[in-house]
């Protein structure tokens, strides 16, 4: 038997102890909306499945300024459009922001990283089962995200910032 005692619950790091370099404090969903603008006809007038476009962004922000603690936002939007009588109508629309609050304990080139890669594909799949339940729980076929592909959304973003940042050339 252990003569070493953890007053902490969860086992949590004494102060002072390192910890891992990325830590998930907590998460939660701080925006939540689902509407169904032409409720309750649309549902007798369905006859296919609607159309969903989907947008998707991250974004990070330091609590304190300069500290190693970070909010990290999963914004996800699911539109759908229902095509009634030969026209495009709303069938829905979904907006969910789902964060989570990180603690970082990394090389300072890391954080951008660890936090627009690996902070939002941790919290993506609790964000994916809300979406899918709000969008079930409203009347339509569940939203079932893909998988996403971080690091590709991280570099378009950055190729976009340094285009945007480059001088233009005088003709």
């Amino acid at each position: 038997m252990s003569e070493t005692q953890n007053p902490l619950p969860n086992g949590a790091a004494q102060p002072g102890q390192p910890t891992g370099p990325l830590v998930m404090n907590l998460q939660y969903t701080k925006d939540l909306s689902f509407e169904v603008p032409g409720a309750p006809e649309i549902f007798t007038q369905l006859r296919e499945q609607p159309r969903i476009d989907l947008s998707l962004d991250v974004q990070a922000r330091a609590l304190q300024e300069g500290g190693n603690v970070f909010e990290v936002a999963l914004q996800i939007r699911a539109d759908a459009q229902a095509q009634i009588d030969g026209t495009s109508q709303p069938a829905f629309i979904a907006e969910l922001v789902y964060c989570g609050i990180f603690t970082l304990n990394v090389e300072p080139q890391m954080v951008e990283p660890l936090l627009l890669v690996e902070c939002p594909r941790l919290l993506f799949p609790f964000a994916r089962n809300i979406l899918a339940d709000v969008t079930r729980d409203g009347g339509f076929p569940p939203v079932l995200l893909s998988p996403i592909d971080f690091v590709a959304l991280w570099q378009s973003r950055r190729g976009a910032q340094t285009a945007a940042a480059a001088p233009v050339a005088n003709a």
